[in-house]
């Protein structure tokens, strides 16, 4: 698709909910009948909703597609979208809002307790996201059940997909669908550790992934290309530009500066550099509530701003 004619940069479906955040001293957390903790408090975002955030805080056109439900929480949801300006394009689900639980330790750290909810069966309708793939430059599919049965038509439409399979070892079988038939695919390297080359090298070969991208917290990033090295390139972290105090929605910052750079012009190395700066803001503010301006990354990044020029061009002739 000419860039000019998509209306939307990126389309994200699925992954929205709300996390509450309760703050502890240390993790793992010590075995006690009560943890005095800190104000717990409540995010809106999940992956989907933090992608979709994310890159239209970048300047990209974005909508978001979900299922949320007929609940009091969901107000949480369409009400930080509509603040974030993406367009949100939700159906109802009976089995109501996602949640998680996250407990978050002084040194920013997290471990979540995830709650799903949507029910097996559950399916999105094709005239429902049909017409919004049709207008999209880039599709990024949350790994709900539901978005899988979407590849299909995206694949007939010819747009480009990708999508993040957080903390896969190569193991579980709901991943591995989103894992093969996605262009570009992101995991993090928390659970696979030693196996991370090797599963990036996997994706590569049993999938139709051009590049696969592992995230390291501090320790970085790791990046194969089909076309590279079979050894993935490191790439170090960025220094946040202020102390980390929560490290979640770092992920998916990552995957928002790295999609930045792909649809603004970038050679794949500057994607996952400016996915590392993403990443690193995303953690000096509470909730995944830090999301970075296309200007930060241009400051952090100024000998690609002939990229940005190219956007903003392409995003001139849209509005014309």
């Amino acid at each position: 698709m000419d860039p000019r004619q998509a209306a939307y940069d990126v389309v994200v479906v699925g992954g929205s909910g709300v996390d509450t955040i309760v703050r502890v001293g240390s993790l793992p957390v010590p075995l006690a009948d009560s943890v005095p903790v800190g104000p717990i408090e409540e995010w809106p975002g999940h992956t989907g909703g933090n992608v979709a955030l994310g890159t239209r805080a970048l300047g990209l056109k974005v909508a978001l597609l979900d299922y949320i439900g007929d609940d009091w929480i969901s107000a949480q949801v369409r009400e930080r979208l509509a603040e974030g300006d993406v367009e949100f394009a939700p159906l109802i689900s009976p089995a109501g809002t996602r949640r998680a639980v996250n407990l978050v330790d002084a040194t920013g750290r997290r471990m979540s307790f995830y709650d799903g909810r949507d029910p097996a069966d559950l399916r999105m309708p094709r005239d429902h996201y049909l017409p919004w793939l049709r207008r999209a430059r880039h599709v990024h599919l949350s790994i709900m059940n539901f978005t899988r049965f979407l590849y299909d038509d995206i694949e007939t439409l010819g747009v480009p997909v990708s999508t993040d399979l957080h903390d896969w070892d190569g193991a579980a079988d709901h991943h591995r669908e989103f894992a093969l038939r996605s262009d570009l695919v992101f995991f993090s390297a928390a659970k696979a550790g030693d196996r991370t080359p090797t599963l990036m090298r996997e994706i590569l070969r049993e999938g139709r992934a051009e590049i696969v991208v592992a995230t390291a917290g501090a320790d970085g990033a790791y990046l194969l290309t089909r076309d590279g090295d079979t050894t993935p390139l490191h790439l170090p972290a960025a220094v946040p530009p202020a102390p980390a105090v929560d490290s979640n929605g770092a992920g998916d910052a990552f995957v928002c500066g790295f999609l930045y750079g792909r649809l603004t012009g970038r050679d794949v190395r500057d994607c996952a550099r400016l996915g590392t700066v993403a990443g690193a803001y995303a953690c000096t503010a509470p909730g995944s509530t830090a999301l970075i301006s296309a200007e930060a990354l241009r400051a952090a990044d100024p000998a690609s701003a002939h990229a940005d020029v190219t956007h903003e061009r392409l995003a001139a002739d849209r509005e014309a």
